[in-house]
This record gives structure tokens, sequence and C-alpha cells, in this order.
């Protein structure tokens, strides 16, 4: 067995935020690494995932997973390398997926890491357009969404990870129209650039107004990120047996007061719309179905996916808190 480290060092969750996190929130660690037992590994992390889900586990709040603990570490997407194994399945040397982020090291059994090629792609490829991003755009087209060729495809937040990949992925799939809205006018020409028809900087006027400039003659399909105005306005302009995918709705996590809901809801009777949520874990019966696709999409070159990167275990909160406010083009990174 490889020498390890016997000391690592970890984010835990210091209070639950009221509103937007801060740094008092978080709190970086020094503690002893455990000797792996049978069936362990130890993994030194190389880069680690922030996402807008681990807001909603901040609250103490009964949700489809557990809330973090104060005074625990936190939990997420990471990718690392083996420096020690006890099992015979997962070799010293391999990189693998697992979810012990928010630390340098993590001793976790060989079953709960996913072996990754990374020479055939980079280790943040599996925290994105690879991984969790890439198949929640997937599932949200296809089984959520129903998306059918020609349609037209609404996508908010398509500035980060989920979204970039949404989009693209509605247009490989034969998507007669795909517009999207970011928060700045550089996003925006990001989106046309990477395949987007279409898209408008929500921070500059009413989004039902934007959304009927760029989609006139309506849409079939709605991605929703956002929640809030963005899906009123996504009602309004859906046609007939529009489809709405609900992945996601960043602009409330920081809410501290109850948000109302859509006043136009109604309109979802008159038009048979279909508003679904849905939890990218419910479908693992498609995650080999879009690694393949998606490895296609790439070699043609008609999927690509940013990153933004930050650096060192310490800067995890502020890229997390950045995150939030919309800091990042693509899908946000720490490299440890």
């Amino acid at each position: 067995m490889s020498t390890t480290p016997t000391s690592t060092r970890q984010i835990v969750l210091a209070s639950r935020p009221t509103g937007a996190p801060t740094s008092d929130n978080f709190r970086l660690e020094t503690v002893d690494l455990p000797e792996p037992t049978d069936g362990q590994v130890v993994v030194r992390n190389v880069v680690m995932s922030v996402d807008p889900y681990m807001r909603g586990r901040m609250n103490d709040v009964k949700s489809y997973v557990a809330p973090f603990a104060v005074d625990a570490p936190l939990e997420g997407g990471a990718v690392g390398e083996v420096i020690a194994s006890r099992s015979a399945d997962v070799s010293v040397g391999q990189h693998v997926l697992h979810g012990a982020g928010w630390r340098d090291h993590a001793v976790l059994p060989a079953e709960s890491a996913t072996v990754v090629d990374t020479d055939r792609a980079p280790a943040s490829a599996y925290l994105g357009v690879l991984g969790m991003p890439g198949l929640t755009a997937y599932v949200g087209l296809t089984a959520v969404a129903e998306m059918r060729a020609g349609d037209t495809v609404f996508v908010s937040g398509a500035a980060g990870a989920v979204g970039q990949i949404a989009g693209q992925v509605a247009r490989a799939l034969g998507a007669g129209r795909v517009v999207g809205s970011a928060g700045s006018d550089d996003k925006v020409a990001r989106l046309q650039e990477i395949g987007y028809d279409a898209g408008f900087n929500y921070k500059t006027a009413p989004v039902r107004e934007s959304l009927r400039e760029v989609a006139p003659d309506g849409i079939d399909v709605y991605f929703d990120n956002v929640g809030g105005d963005h899906l009123e306005a996504a009602i309004s302009s859906l046609r007939l047996h529009g489809r709405v995918a609900m992945c996601g709705a960043i602009s409330q996590y920081n809410a501290t007061d109850p948000v109302p809901g859509p006043r136009n809801l109604a309109q979802a009777i008159g038009k048979g719309l279909t508003l679904r949520g849905f939890i990218v874990g419910q479908y693992p019966q498609l995650a080999a179905e879009y690694r393949e696709r998606a490895a296609s999409w790439l070699e043609d070159g008609l999927l690509q996916a940013d990153e933004t990167f930050r650096d060192g275990l310490e800067g995890a909160p502020q890229a997390f808190m950045d995150l939030l406010e919309g800091a990042n083009t693509g899908k946000m990174i720490v490299r440890l």
C-alpha cells in the first residue's frame, strides 16, 4: 500500500445560512485521515464541484436528500487519484468520480467510487459535460419534457453548467429553434457561439418581453433552471400542449420569505401544459445512453462545455457563493 497522509483538510458547515450564504457559514478544518479498511480506497481529490442544489441542503428541511449537518464536512461531486487501495476492484493510480468533495482527501468504499478515464477527457469533464450536469440536461429534455424534432426550446440560466449543455443537446436532438437567457451580454454572445439561435440578458428588460422577441411564435419546451419571472414568462409563451422540465429555481434559493407562484398558472389549463419537476437521480437508466451520445457529440463538435475555475480548497466557499450570484460561465470547478 502507498504511504498516505495522516491528516487532511475539509470544509464543514459552520452554521446554516439565512438568505445568501456568507463566509461565516463555512469553516476550514484540519482533521486526522484514517487508514483504509478492507474494501476502501484513499483518494487525493484533484477537482471538486460546487452546484446550486447544495444551497437547499444547507437548510434544515425535509427534501429529496438529507440536509448537510452543522459541524460536519460538506459533500459533493469530486474526481481524484487513488493513492491507497484495499480493494481488488480499484487500483492505486486510477482516477475515480465520487461524492466526497469539499476535502483534500477522502476515504471511502471502493463501491462508491466510479473509475474514470482521464486520458479520454480531463477530470473536470466528469463533473460537467460527462457528469451530473450533462445527464441532467439530457434527462430534462428527453424523459421529462419529451422534446420532439422541430420544437422551439427555451432554456433559462442558459450560460450555467446545465443550461449550456441543454441548449446544445436540444440542437443535437433536432430542435427547430433554441433560445436562452443569461445574466450578461457576454454570456448571451457565448450562447450564440455554441449553437443557440438567440438569447437575451434578463437583467436589461422584463423577461416576458425579451422572450417574445427571441421566440415570437412561442415555445414548445421550457427547461427551467431559474423559476420566478422566467417560469411566468414561459407559461405565457408556451404553445398548446407545451412542456416544462422543472430542473431548478435558483432565483429563489436565497429567499428568506415565501415566494409567490406564477400569477398566470391558470393558462396551463387551457393550453394543456405539462409542468414536471425532476431529480436527475430518478433516471439512472439513462446514464449510459447519455455518456455514449455525449461522447459522440463531443467528437463531432456538436457539444462544447465551458468551465470556470477557482483554486484551492480554501477558495471553495467563495466559489459556491459566486456561483449563486452567476459569476460562472459553464461549470464552476474548484481545483485542489
